[in-house]
């Protein structure tokens, strides 16, 4: 354990130093997979996703997925610290990626190989360490699926305090143009696309989607960016600006732009990739095995590559939601070390039929 724990830091120390962002992961796909080589473990690669399997590896029994992510988001500007500089101090190791999600990336490629050459498994393991979750990119897990044997469930690591996600909301993005008419600054013309927009970004900023007294928020509707104007003597004959949007399976993607399209004026595009919402019955194998180790269960407010898979998956790993993407990202060594030994215990404890 001890052993698996300082290979796993010392990946995560390599993988913070070279920069990935999203579509750019081609270094770090690469050292992932001598890693793995070079502790005897088989690999496939295809684009910058890296997966592999046990050693001893039975087409009859059940395959579970491990999976998480290498890619990050670009450092935010409020950076003081050299994001690509691992660092540790009081027990916390600095960098980008070290939380979202390094930390669950290495602690279930230790997990993998405590379990890479165990022969009395009664299920296989598929280790997928995969690209583009950040964008939800045509590159990430969604185009390796097919090529993967058939998984009967999933463990996708994402910092929840190695709680258990059994359901989490999905994502989509509208592009959203409010349309004026180009005028004076300095006379009474033309048709102000700002004000106009601003009616519509108070209208998604408010707008509750009825739901069941004392559930959770149905859907979140969050404006996040925005672009108008030309010059300061010009009234802006176009504004747009870009919408987030998580939801649950209280809503469908119709009914949701539906209620758009009766309360606002502008113009919406949706982005490709729109993400399902995903979810697992409180009995599957997975969470029973979780409760048992005294695990907490939550609904995720957040989306995650869980969104592309068509099989029972929880969400679980080391770290905390809340420090991703933030400045001078970090993550707990010791967050890494129950992680692993939780992980490793869940395993253990999992009964597939």
């Amino acid at each position: 354990m001890n052993v698996i724990y300082k290979l796993s830091i010392a990946l995560l120390e390599q993988l913070i130093s070279i920069p990935s962002f999203s579509g750019e992961e081609q270094k770090t796909a690469d050292v992932i997979d001598q890693f793995l080589i070079k502790h005897n473990v088989h690999t496939i690669k295809k684009y910058n996703n890296v997966w592999a399997y046990n050693k001893y590896f039975d087409p009859e029994k059940p395959i579970i997925l491990l999976n998480s992510h290498h890619d990050t988001v670009k450092p935010n500007p409020q950076y003081t610290r050299d994001p690509f500089l691992p660092f540790t101090e009081g027990g916390k190791l600095y960098g980008l990626g070290s939380n979202d999600a390094g930390g669950p990336l290495v602690s279930l490629i230790g997990t993998f190989l405590h379990f890479f050459d165990r022969q009395d498994l009664s299920y296989n393991l598929c280790l997928a360490s995969t690209a583009e979750e950040e964008t939800s990119g045509e590159r990430g897990i969604k185009c390796i699926l097919n090529d993967l044997m058939p998984i009967s469930c999933a463990i996708v690591g994402e910092p929840t305090n190695m709680q258990i996600a059994i359901a989490e909301k999905g994502s989509m993005v509208l592009d959203c143009v409010s349309t004026g008419r180009a005028g004076h600054a300095a006379r009474t013309e033309g048709d102000n696309a700002i004000y106009k927009a601003i009616k519509d970004i108070n209208w998604f900023s408010s707008y509750p989607f009825p739901i069941e007294e004392g559930q959770p928020a149905p859907v979140k509707m969050t404006v996040t960016q925005i672009k108008a104007g030309i010059q300061h003597n010009i009234v802006p004959g176009e504004c747009s600006f870009t919408v987030d949007i998580r939801f649950d399976h209280s809503y469908t993607q119709k009914e949701i732009l539906n209620t758009i399209a009766n309360h606002t004026f502008c113009d919406t595009t949706v982005r490709p990739n729109v993400m399902t919402p995903s979810a697992i019955d409180i009995l599957h194998p997975l969470v029973q095995a979780g409760l048992t180790l005294g695990c907490k269960t939550y609904l995720s407010p957040t989306s995650s590559d869980q969104g592309w898979l068509d099989m029972p998956s929880i969400k679980m790993g080391p770290g905390e939601s809340a420090r991703s993407h933030m400045a001078n990202e970090y993550i707990y060594l010791e967050e890494i070390s129950e992680g692993i030994k939780t992980y490793i215990d869940l395993l253990e404890a999992i009964t597939l039929s």
